[in-house]
């Protein structure tokens, strides 16, 4: 066997292990940022509610992203979802992301499933405090209103004058606007660390700081910027 055949079969050989082999599963981090950055194109690119969802950006201090927020209920009702929070700097420069959850809990006669897409907008100086916070409650310490949806931005700004927090929801393609009232959001320590490799990486120092940066959520705040762009 020649040398150059043997460069070929070497190659071929290891081309097919490359083929074989399992592809390098996403964290538990990246695949919540890779979905929500596909939550933020799809609420942004609705006919209904895109033009809400721009204005209230380039307005807002803060985003909290939930890609899959599950709601279920038979006679005791619970939702909650793992999502990804980013504050708002000078230059409409977005931070890189900490990781929160939000859950809550309800009684009473219901039944039912629902997963949903959800995105909360937050408004005011307020809000981005007690949300950095390691837990704060919606609708106790913060006022949240649904966001409004319709053709035009002017159409039904009413309910959320005022509001520290304005959420959206899809699911199943179609616009829920469910209220978030009562949830609590709390922050996640352990992915927060482990994503930026620094048990120093607080939320103050991901958010406000900018002491910590993952290039892999660079396309997060790529899209999320264009949308909020004046």
């Amino acid at each position: 066997m020649t040398r150059i055949t043997a460069f070929f079969f070497a190659a071929l050989l290891a081309g097919s292990f490359a083929l074989s082999a399992p592809a390098r599963a996403l964290t538990e981090q990246q695949e919540l940022i890779e979905k929500a950055t596909i939550t933020i194109e799809k609420l942004a690119g609705r006919d209904d509610i895109k033009d809400h969802i721009k204005k209230y950006l380039r307005e807002a201090r803060g985003v909290f992203i939930i890609p899959s927020l599950i709601k279920g209920a038979f006679i005791i009702g619970g939702e909650g979802g793992t999502g990804v929070l980013m504050a708002k700097g000078g230059g409409n420069q977005w931070s890189y992301p900490a990781f929160y959850t939000m859950g809550a809990a309800s009684f009473g006669l219901q039944a039912g499933g629902q997963v949903s897409e959800t995105m909360l907008i937050i408004m005011t100086a307020k809000g981005l405090t007690s949300v950095l916070e390691n837990k704060v409650k919606l609708g106790g310490e913060l006022s949240a209103a649904v966001g409004p949806y319709g053709v035009g931005v002017e159409g039904s700004t009413t309910t959320a004058v005022g509001a520290d927090i304005i959420s959206y929801s899809i699911g199943q393609g179609a616009f829920l606007g469910g209220s978030v009232e009562g949830a609590v959001i709390e922050r996640r320590d352990a992915l927060n660390y482990e994503y930026y490799n620094d048990t120093t990486a607080t939320p103050d120092a991901i958010l406000l700081d900018g002491k910590f940066a993952n290039p892999q959520a660079d396309r997060l705040r790529q899209v999320i910027g264009n949308v909020s762009e004046k």
